[in-house]
């Protein structure tokens, strides 16, 4: 994995999509943050100015200052998103 990788879960409470996320992550060893939104819509307003989505979870990959939002559901997206980062 790129050392100066890094990754942030945007997700909620009881959100399997985001629960996926995360474990799938974890079983990469991935290291990331959560931004945890439940009861936090300033968050979410966050993300509507950022990638036009309300939605989680949003997963944020980055290195140096070069950052990508996944907002699509489904690991898919969010595998095809970690493959330039060799991880």
């Amino acid at each position: 994995m790129a050392q100066n990788l890094s990754v942030v879960v945007w997700s909620k409470e009881g959100c399997s999509y985001c629960n996926e996320v995360k474990e799938y992550l974890t079983e990469q060893n991935i290291a990331y943050k959560t931004v945890d939104v439940t009861n936090h819509d300033e968050f979410r307003d966050i993300l509507e100015m950022k990638y036009g989505v309300r939605h989680v979870p949003v997963v944020e990959i980055g290195e140096g200052t070069v950052y990508r939002g996944v907002t699509e559901v489904g690991l898919e997206y969010l595998k095809a998103a970690l493959e330039p980062a060799n991880v």
